[in-house]
């Protein structure tokens, strides 16, 4: 089976259709020689796939397609595939509710295929159209190889069940048709043996009758009911549709109006890839120019901080010779002053010697006039003889040319005094004037030296100043120059750093606007391939729904028809053989008989009318539950689509073209 499987996916993929999963499975885990698909629904592309295969597969002998649900072309498609088929032995198609359409594809299968012995056919609807019934009986009674056959539970009416025995009498294969058959050989056996409860059965065929009246009232009320519900549950799923339509109108228009959003905000991101393309290109002109302005800059600082350099150089070096001028000059002034004292040391001494020697020139000349003074008190004396000494004492008298010697001695002593004294005076006189002119010169010189100390002080503080105003000056030009180069280079710095912010920042502001715009696209493309694929989902899922209502509906009116044509004639046929039941007593047992199991037919046609009814009930409110799932979420969808679409027109750039609606 794994090559079948294999086959089937292969098919199924060329003609544009996914494989069914419970098919695929059933596959993997059935035995060969035997394929039991039983109570699997088989949409129209299985079966399309299926009777392909069937042409192709000679190992299958058994085909097992209970309860799955058969549409008339799925059923058509695998009758058509087993016609050529040459070994299966048995096939199962019961309770497929097979109609017109399904009864004439037997007819063809029994008139070509050879091989098939046992056929069931229980629970459909083969008899309901007679002409079609009458084409499958033609065929059956052609046939030679088969040898069971199930037609139970097919609604067939008498002319079918006429058509059927005309088939039999020229079939000589079929061996087994129903277990009914012995049932009605001695329902006929034992029809005979109850003619006794004629009466009494005739009074139960009038209770029954009344009963069969009142529950004819019953199901065709109950029929009425079942139909004004259809109607009812038709206009909902009407009402549904055209809700769901709608949403798929709005979901169209949503997904427009995102398409014309995309086309805008791809149009907008564009626009702003480009003016982020401009923006990095004078971003890097600005950065080029800055760094070119920050090299100039730094070239003009050097050279201003090189000229600063060689100005200061210029002035230490001025300051350090005036300082080594002011030093000479310090040391003439201190030599002079050295000088002077030594002067005027030197002058003290003279002074002192002088006046040293002018006081012993004075005690000499006070001296000299008192010897001269006693030598003239004692000249007088000198007639005496013997004369005293000085001390009074008798002297020896002196020679007559003594007088004259003394006097002449007194005379070269007082020459030789006036000598000194003008010696002296001239000495003292020279030494006062050279003194006088040495001090005058001295003090002249001092005076000159003073005033070249003054004018060395002035010319040094002058050039002090001088140097200090120019080194002030100088530096003060230095610290405005470098206060104005900082100022301007942190202006300019400023500015360029405000300029590339504002750059960066409009470009990271254009990046990210373009990341959250392709974000946005992205999101949007996907959103819109996702709803797309939803609305595609949703508009098969809609017409398989529609689909299924009008089979529904057509199956409904086609039983609801029956039922009713069925049920006036079995009132026909009943009311028939109660006006011929005095003529017909021997008939009695096989009609009540036959009532029963009609009757019983009857019961267990409604308790599965029934049934069937409760199952479609419960098969319709799943589809409206799971039409109002997928109403909700398409609402919540719709709700979270449309949050999106508002959060995105909020946040997106292009909320002043496109005000929000």
């Amino acid at each position: 089976m794994e090559e079948f499987q294999h086959s089937y996916s292969r098919l199924c993929k060329e003609s544009g259709s996914e494989p069914q999963e419970t098919v695929l499975q059933q596959l993997q885990e059935l035995p060969r020689g035997r394929l039991d698909l039983a109570t699997q629904s088989l949409t129209v592309d299985t079966c399309r796939a299926l009777g392909k295969l069937l042409q192709k597969e000679v190992l299958l002998t058994e085909l097992i397609l209970s309860d799955c649900m058969l549409s008339e072309e799925g059923a058509t498609l695998l009758l058509q595939g087993l016609c050529a088929h040459t070994v299966v032995r048995f096939l199962d198609l019961k309770g497929n509710n097979l109609q017109a359409a399904g009864a004439e594809a037997l007819g063809q299968l029994l008139r070509q295929n050879k091989s098939i012995q046992s056929l069931t056919l229980e629970w459909n609807n083969l008899g309901t159209w007679e002409d079609a019934f009458a084409t499958f009986c033609g065929a059956l009674a052609g046939n030679g190889t088969l040898r069971q056959l199930d037609l139970r539970n097919n609604q067939i009416s008498h002319k079918g069940a006429e058509e059927l025995a005309l088939a039999l009498t020229c079939n000589a294969s079929l061996q087994q048709l129903e277990q009914a058959m012995d049932h009605n050989q001695e329902r006929q056996t034992t029809s005979r043996e109850n003619q006794a409860r004629t009466h009494v059965l005739s009074k139960e065929v009038k209770h029954l009758q009344e009963e069969k009246s009142r529950q004819f009232l019953d199901l065709m009320e109950t029929i009425d009911k079942q139909r004004k519900e259809m109607a009812r549950s038709s206009r909902a799923s009407a009402a549904c549709v055209g809700q769901l339509q709608e949403a798929l109108n709005e979901r169209h228009s949503i997904i427009n109006a995102l398409k014309a959003k995309l086309q805008m905000a791809e149009a907008a991101l564009a626009l702003s890839e480009q003016k982020a393309q401009g923006l990095g290109e004078l971003l890097a002109t600005a950065e080029q120019e800055q760094r070119n302005l920050a090299q100039r800059q730094a070239k003009e600082h050097r050279m201003e901080q090189q000229e600063a350099a060689e100005r200061e150089f210029k002035l230490l070096r001025d300051l350090s010779a005036a300082n080594e001028k002011n030093l000479l000059l310090q040391n003439q002034v201190d030599e002079l002053e050295r000088k002077v004292r030594a002067q005027q040391e030197q002058l003290f001494l003279a002074r002192q010697e002088l006046s040293n020697t002018t006081a012993e020139l004075k005690m000499r000349a006070n001296q000299a006039e008192g010897g001269h003074r006693q030598a003239a008190a004692e000249g007088p004396r000198g007639g005496r003889t013997g004369s005293e000494g000085p001390s009074g004492s008798p002297t020896r008298a002196l020679p007559p040319a003594l007088p004259e010697r003394l006097e002449l001695e007194k005379k070269r002593s007082r020459q030789s005094l006036e000598d000194l004294e003008q010696l002296r005076a001239k000495e003292v006189e020279h030494m006062t004037r050279h003194l006088e002119e040495s001090e005058r010169a001295m003090q002249d010189r001092v005076q000159r030296l003073e005033a070249s100390r003054l004018s060395l002080e002035e010319e040094l503080s002058r050039v002090k100043a001088a140097a200090l105003s120019e080194r002030g000056q100088a530096e003060e030009e230095l610290i405005k120059a470098k206060n104005q180069v900082r100022l301007e280079e942190r202006q300019h710095l400023a500015h360029l750093e405000e300029k590339l912010r504002l750059q960066a920042q409009a470009r990271d502001e254009a990046q990210s606007a373009c990341l959250q715009q392709r974000q946005t696209v992205a999101e949007a493309q996907a959103r819109a391939s996702q709803l797309g694929l939803q609305v595609e989902g949703l508009r098969r899922r809609l017409e398989e729904l529609q689909q299924e209502l009008s089979n529904k509906d057509q199956e409904k009116v086609a039983e609801v028809t029956r039922v009713r044509v069925e049920l006036h004639e079995q009132n026909g046929r009943l009311q028939a053989e109660l006006t011929a039941q005095e003529a017909l007593k021997e008939k009695v047992a096989a009609l009540e008989r036959r009532l029963k199991v009609i009757a019983g037919d009857h019961r267990e046609a409604l308790l599965d009318r029934e049934s069937e009814n409760a199952s479609l009930r419960e098969k319709l409110r799943l589809k409206e539950a799971e039409i109002a799932r997928i109403r909700e979420e398409e609402a919540q969808r719709a709700g979270f689509l449309q949050n999106a679409v508002l959060a995105y027109v909020q946040g997106s750039p292009l909320r002043a073209v496109n005000p929000q609606k």
